[in-house]
């Protein structure tokens, strides 16, 4: 236990039989439970988590390859479960020794203390956080950043890191129906954090690369992760319109983003748009401009449902 909270730990894994064996033995002594999620390993992971099940610390789910955000999804669910009306954090550990359990403690802090209620780890913010991470990853990483900032309405500086620790009140509040399953889970969660107004911390974290390789196909990931984020982008924005949560922010934000698509879209202008072209200046920097501006007020709007949200609990606990 860490202070009042139970800390348990989900650990996706496919086809890990080099590395699962040392990620669970490395866990830190205050890990109450660990939760490792084989999901359709071919391997000899099973064999090898079986050998351990006998620990009072650690159960085993067994999947059928149902992606790593499903594996996610169901240890998360398995802890809320099994400590029912209890606090709890969830951390999650990837299955591939590529997470360093001596910063468990640090990811924990800010929810701990009660300064966000989920924390992710920052690798960019290590010292020794991207030293051996590969080119490509670094670089598909930073482009992620950039494009899951837009969509979640705050800075995501490594969106892509899945060390995570995450405050049980939020998982019981989760809506388990509507969660994206598979590759594109961490951006997935920034914006559904976002829309619902909980505090998201950045912590330093190393990462340990080997020689392991990546399951993800490039092409495929981009084109659906994209298209994710585009529409969880969008569908905040309206719901935040139509909710509790509309405030002067939201509405410049829809606003600005309504030019930039009339803009966009050849067969819808405005009197403001045709004189603007006239004037020689091209739809697509209308449309850039318009968005630009949309973004800084989505980031205002986002920050007042955060306090929205924190004033709130704030009533139910007084």
């Amino acid at each position: 236990m860490k202070g009042e909270y139970r800390i348990g730990v989900v650990i996706p894994a496919r086809n890990e039989e080099r590395f699962i064996q040392k990620v669970v033995e490395t866990l830190p002594t205050f890990v109450d439970l660990a939760v490792v999620i084989n999901d359709g390993s071919t391997d000899e992971t099973q064999s090898i988590l079986e050998a351990m099940e006998s620990s009072e610390k650690v159960d085993i789910i067994k999947l059928d390859g149902e992606g790593v955000g499903a594996a996610i999804d169901a240890g998360h669910q398995y802890l809320l479960q099994h400590w029912p009306d209890q606090l709890f954090i969830s951390v999650v550990m990837a299955g591939d020794g590529q997470m360093n359990p001596d910063d468990m403690e640090a990811l924990l802090r800010p929810v701990i203390g009660n300064a966000a209620d989920h924390a992710k780890g920052d690798r960019f913010a290590h010292p020794n956080g991207i030293e051996s991470m590969p080119n490509i990853r670094r670089r598909a990483s930073q482009i992620l950043s950039f494009f899951t900032g837009l969509a979640s309405g705050q800075t995501t500086p490594d969106p892509q890191c899945g060390y995570t620790a995450t405050h049980s009140d939020i998982l019981r509040e989760w809506n388990w129906k509507d969660s994206w399953k598979g590759y594109g889970y961490p951006n997935f969660w920034l914006i559904r954090l976002s829309t619902l107004g909980y505090r998201i911390a950045h912590v330093p974290v190393e990462s340990i690369y080997g020689n392991e390789k990546s399951g993800i196909r490039q092409l495929s990931f981009f084109t659906k992760v994209g298209f994710m984020m585009a529409y969880r982008h969008h569908h905040r924005n309206i719901s935040w319109l139509f909710s509790s949560r509309i405030t002067p922010h939201t509405i410049f934000a829809a606003v600005a983003y309504l030019i930039g698509w009339i803009a966009l879209l050849p067969s819808i202008s405005t009197d403001l748009e045709r004189e603007l072209v006239g004037r020689g200046v091209a739809p697509l920097f209308i449309t850039i401009v318009a968005w630009s501006i949309a973004h800084v007020f989505d980031k205002g709007a986002t920050r007042t449902v955060q306090e929205l949200r924190m004033n709130a609990k704030a009533r139910q606990e007084t």
